[in-house]
């Protein structure tokens, strides 16, 4: 049986003077106009200008993303040192997070026992904590399972330049978007409703959430017909985690909500095999909320939190949910099904449903939910699709604050109609093509009841086809950045 490892998680440590470790290989800055960062002047100094002069040569430049790996002509002091290009504009936090992952992977192709990362020199106080949290995040990857790695993290990285403070903060929030990554990563076999509920439990136990799981008699019992139609057709059955933060008093709640279809074959609406053989990610939603989750408590955010995670697992047999079925959802709302590949918001329905019990003051939802939103805004941006246009205000400045694309898509209310059923309240999809990302927010609206809410759809960004410099193929974490700013940013 396959054996996961664990979460890349080098040991981390603050180094006053990176010129005097002999062992290491220091990670540093370049402007684009030439100007040195403060230790590659002293650098510079100390091999009498040479640095100096392959950047007036041209040899060495500072374009923003370029890299020179340079051997240190010193007898003594670092072995080598990788010249990082920081452009001439400011860096914004996501490019600085972008070029710290870079550079671990850049080092990443043999054995290094000792990574110095001073670019957190280069940059304001505030934005030191992405520095950190950029490198931990480029120690992950998604060959978690060859037998001979392609990549190999160090046993430690240092920072220069920066405080205690960016290391602690940088640490959580880079792993626990490793921790959204992995589970994406992982295949269907090992990531399924009730292993995914059993790490959810483990990380609720290491970092002080509280943690409920409904298995499926308890679904039946609170009359989850929604999300226990999807999970019918598959040998394992489907499961809600619901996980809290108490971290604001007596304060109502946010709530953030995810999709987690952990393998969706379509159902009897079956995909081709070109369009299944990456669908594991399908509950990159539900990874969110979890790696969302885990971030906020191990930083003590004074936030009342609740995430909710909807998993189930869609699949073929003769207990299949059918197209022409109409289910009753939690809410009293019944479900026309004419498509089964149209499952998460059927999930999401009763997920939803649960989370408004809650009475949170403003409720995100994420999910992997349709093709369309990637037609309409590429596979770099996420689609936003609120009921209130202030809340969705706040998350378009969280996103912006990361560097994460968001782009509202508009929910008039003349797409309504779209998703209307001649034999039930609602249909599951809507009419032909037109707007699918569209009339699939407004099926779900019909379960959010009177609760500010933005939903989005993340089909495009959570998962890429190819490796950047700053990231490997396979599950990126989107999202968890933004949604951590957005519950700091909260007002109570």
């Amino acid at each position: 049986m396959l054996e996961s490892l664990p979460l890349p998680s080098p040991n981390l440590s603050l180094i006053a003077d990176p010129i005097q470790d002999r062992e290491s290989i220091v990670v540093a800055g370049l402007s684009g106009d030439g100007t040195l960062s403060p230790t590659l002047v002293q650098w510079d100094e100390a091999t009498n200008g040479w640095l100096t002069r392959l950047v007036e040569k041209g040899q060495v430049r500072g374009k923003q993303g370029e890299m020179n790996l340079l051997a240190s002509p010193l007898s003594d002091g670092p072995n080598m040192v990788l010249v990082v290009g920081l452009g001439k504009k400011t860096l914004s936090r996501s490019n600085a997070f972008d070029l710290a992952s870079a550079a671990v992977r850049k080092l990443s192709d043999r054995r290094r026992d000792r990574i110095i990362i001073a670019l957190g020199e280069s940059l304001p106080v505030e934005m030191q904590d992405v520095v950190v949290a950029g490198a931990i995040f480029g120690c992950e990857n998604q060959a978690i399972y060859q037998s001979e790695p392609s990549a190999t993290i160090p046993a430690e990285i240092g920072f220069a330049g920066i405080g205690q403070a960016a290391i602690d903060r940088g640490r959580i929030i880079g792993s626990s978007i490793n921790q959204t990554r992995r589970l994406v990563n992982e295949p269907s076999a090992m990531i399924y409703p009730a292993s995914f509920a059993e790490v959810a439990k483990k990380v609720a136990a290491e970092c002080g959430l509280e943690c409920e799981i409904w298995d499926e008699a308890k679904l039946e019992a609170e009359g989850c017909r929604a999300i226990l139609a999807v999970g019918a057709g598959s040998a394992a059955p489907p499961r809600l985690v619901i996980l809290k933060h108490n971290g604001g008093g007596a304060e109502a709640p946010l709530a953030i909500v995810g999709k987690g279809v952990t393998f969706d074959s379509g159902g009897l609406s079956l995909k081709p095999s070109e369009g299944m053989v990456d669908m594991k990610c399908d509950m990159a939603g539900a990874a969110t909320v979890l790696g969302t989750m885990r971030a906020i408590a191990q930083l003590g955010v004074k936030q009342n939190v609740i995430g909710f995670c909807g998993l189930a697992e869609n699949m073929v047999s003769g207990s299949c949910y059918k197209l022409g079925d109409v289910i009753e959802t939690r809410s009293g709302k019944t479900i026309e099904i004419l498509n089964t590949d149209a499952e998460g918001r059927v999930v999401l329905a009763d997920t939803l449903d649960v989370a408004i019990q809650h009475s949170p003051r403003a409720m995100v939802d994420l999910a992997t939910l349709t093709g369309a939103c990637m037609v309409a805004l590429g596979v770099e941006v996420a689609g936003l699709m609120p009921n209130d246009a202030s809340l969705c205000e706040t998350i378009e400045v969280a996103a912006e604050e990361e560097g994460e694309p968001v782009w509202q898509l508009p929910m008039f209310d003349l797409y309504d109609d779209k998703v209307k059923s001649k034999i039930a309240d609602i249909k599951n999809v809507g009419e032909g093509r037109w707007g699918g990302a569209i009339t699939a927010a407004k099926f779900l609206e019909n379960f959010v009841g009177d609760v500010p809410w933005v939903h989005i759809d993340i089909a495009g960004p959570a998962f890429a086809d190819s490796a950047k410099p700053h990231r490997d193929a396979g599950a990126t974490g989107a999202m968890v950045r933004t949604l951590i700013r957005w519950i700091e940013n909260a007002t109570h």
